[in-house]
């Protein structure tokens, strides 16, 4: 389903970009040859332009087929966990520190909140307002599970891809659970 690729070849880093739909919207999905660099809500004020197949490195555009159909699967149901690097090169610190563990330990059907996920992180103090500033700048939503983080009462928070988004997300990943469920229960 991705249209209009274009590639973007710069000094330093080249990227290769294209719409995605989904069913929670369409994506602008970014690739490098090392992996997904962002994965975003498409909106009107910021479209792509297209190009073809002949600008970009064949390795970022096998990126991007797998991050296509990766997507597509986790979406039809048969993948839960996403094999596609990730290459969060342009996230610095703290904030890859938390996109970095979010990814690796809270899995497909699972939740954790903002607070748990700090404490996993031994950030004290103001930790849990600390990790939701990384997650609010997420570059690679959906692969990096940012939508699996919730409020400390268990309720649903902001989202980059909106509320809504976030809760067909969790509803796609706990079918067997209600929507109360899905924001009182968190591992």
């Amino acid at each position: 389903m991705a249209t209009a690729p274009s590639a973007t070849i710069t000094a330093r880093v080249e990227m290769v970009t294209t719409h995605h739909d989904t069913p929670v919207g369409r994506l602008i999905l970014s690739v490098t040859p090392a992996g997904v660099a962002r994965a975003r809500m498409a909106n009107s004020r910021r479209p792509i332009q297209g190009s073809y197949r002949d600008r970009g490195s064949a390795q970022a555009w096998a990126v991007l087929d797998q991050t296509c159909r990766e997507l597509d699967e986790y979406f039809t149901g048969l993948r839960t966990r996403f094999d596609v690097p990730v290459d969060l090169g342009r996230a610095d610190g703290e904030r890859r520190m938390v996109l970095e563990t979010l990814a690796q330990h809270v899995r497909h059907g699972e939740t954790t909140t903002y607070g748990e996920l700090a404490d996993a992180l031994g950030l004290t103090g103001d930790g849990a307002r600390r990790v939701g500033g990384a997650l609010a700048g997420n570059p690679v939503l959906i692969i990096v599970p940012c939508h699996r983080v919730l409020g400390a009462n268990g309720k649903l928070t902001g989202y980059a891809g909106g509320l809504e988004a976030k809760q067909a997300l969790l509803g796609l990943e706990c079918p067997d659970k209600t929507g109360d469920q899905l924001m009182l229960e968190v591992s």
